[in-house]
């Protein structure tokens, strides 16, 4: 039997459990969303059909299917269900569950699916305690996590199961969930008759922001608050808009969207682009962003990718953190908007970060080499005795300031060269500066070597 051909099961009547519950999915052909992974054709779903089922991590944003997937799978493959999460089990669950696995193996020769919601919450010790079991065969192994299995699992771990990558549902998605959930009399609304006008599912579909359980989360409630009209229940536009006020934007602080959108935020600004920066600023102050943390990226970028090409862009950035401070959101939120404007739209200039990691690298590779004497200071008479400061050349007399000629690395190092101004902004002028200054380094060691 395929797939496709296998039947629901329909819940029994006065079902208490909540609406997003009641709705998950009973057949692949009736799952929303991640064609890219289930479509016929594709290699999860010809492991399933084919009775072939390997260990495997499911990752995604909340609302994405992740458990409803992996119960599907244990129901095709008629493998026992068990469901752990990571926040709520210990070892004595782990155990329990384990030994449950082996029991039904051994006497009924049942296979399991072992379901570990958000996995990443276990440690390394609790992730490796499953491993063997993996290996031999004890259950199959489906773990779920909103974070990247990259960093957050084991390679040990990782390297015996396949990664699978849930998107966000896009909006027409989010409408056929709402659509579904009104119409199913039997799991759903549809018992209801409620009466509900395309632009109220517009609203729910938009507000869910990827996430179905959200949007069934949503639906329910509004139903529950829906008023008698004409002889019906009605769900109306200002119910909807008082559910789905206040209601944030996936953004999970310190997890991948979270430096996802910093990076999209940062790389904006560098790209030139402020319609783009303001859009990531705006979606990381909705989403909840410490704005200290946000200040201090953003005066990060001023010297990253603007620095000397425009140096009013730090002293902005950094006015702009002191306003965000005194005035607090939503205040100061507008001057950190205008800081970020302004970066997107100043020259740019990665010459000081390029020149100071450059620098970083000569200390690492050179080690503490000492000062040159020449270099050192000398307030007293014994230092001066040592040779502290002898031959120093003092810039404010020489012509136009500046001691051709002079060394001011240290001896056993070669001098390096790290600063090289691009042609933008001030840039231009320092650039010509240091040619004019370097070409007389030149001609004075030069000199000095041909006497």
């Amino acid at each position: 039997m395929t797939v496709a051909e296998q039947a629901p099961q329909v819940r029994a009547p006065h079902d208490t459990r909540p609406l997003a519950e009641r709705m998950r999915p009973r057949q692949l052909n009736a799952f929303f969303g991640q064609e890219h992974i289930i479509a016929p054709g594709k290699p999860l779903r010809a492991a399933i059909e084919a009775d072939r089922l390997h260990s495997l991590i499911f990752w995604g944003p909340p609302g994405t299917g992740k458990t409803t997937l992996a119960r599907l799978i244990a129901h095709y493959v008629d493998a026992e269900f068990i469901a752990l999460s990571a926040v709520l089990a210990g070892v004595k669950e782990v155990r329990a569950a384990v030994s449950a696995a082996q029991n039904l193996f051994t006497v009924q020769g049942r296979r399991t699916v072992l379901f570990v919601d958000e996995v990443h919450r276990f440690n390394k010790s609790q992730q490796d305690a499953f491993l063997p079991f993996i290996e031999d065969g004890t259950f199959i192994f489906i773990g779920a996590t909103t974070e990247n299995p990259s960093f957050e699992l084991n390679n040990a771990l990782l390297s015996r199961t396949r990664v699978y990558v849930l998107k966000p549902l896009d909006y027409e998605q989010l409408r056929e969930v709402i659509d579904r959930a009104l119409a199913d009399v039997d799991n759903g609304l549809g018992g209801q008759y409620l009466r509900v006008p395309d632009a109220v599912r517009e609203a729910l579909a938009g507000a869910a922001d990827g996430d179905a359980r959200r949007a069934l989360n949503m639906l329910e409630m509004a139903a529950d608050l829906a008023e008698d009209r004409d002889g019906g229940k009605v769900i109306d536009a200002s119910m909807v808009e008082n559910i789905v006020t206040g209601g944030v934007r996936r953004f999970d602080k310190g997890g991948d969207e979270f430096y996802d959108q910093i990076s999209a935020l940062h790389k904006s600004v560098r790209g030139s682009d402020p319609d783009a920066a303001l859009y990531w600023l705006a979606r990381m102050i909705d989403g909840g962003c410490d704005m200290t943390y946000l200040a201090r990226r953003i005066v990060r970028m001023a010297s990253e990718d603007i620095g000397n090409a425009d140096p009013r862009a730090l002293a902005l950035a950094l006015d702009a953190w002191d306003a965000q401070e005194r005035l607090g959101h939503p205040e100061g939120d507008l001057a950190l908007a205008q800081s970020v404007v302004y970066l997107a739209c100043a020259a740019k200039s990665n010459a000081v970060y390029v020149a100071y990691n450059k620098a970083v690298n000569d200390v690492q590779a050179h080690g503490s080499l000492p000062v040159p004497s020449h270099l050192r200071n000398a307030p007293t008479r014994l230092m001066k005795q040592h040779g502290y400061g002898q031959g120093y050349r003092y810039a404010h007399d020489e012509a136009d300031a500046f001691a051709a000629g002079e060394n001011y690395f240290p001896r056993d190092m070669e001098a390096g060269s790290y600063y090289h101004p691009v042609a933008r902004g001030l840039e231009i002028k320092i650039g010509e500066k240091l040619n004019r200054l370097r070409e007389q380094n030149r001609l004075a060691r030069q000199e000095r070597k041909g006497r």
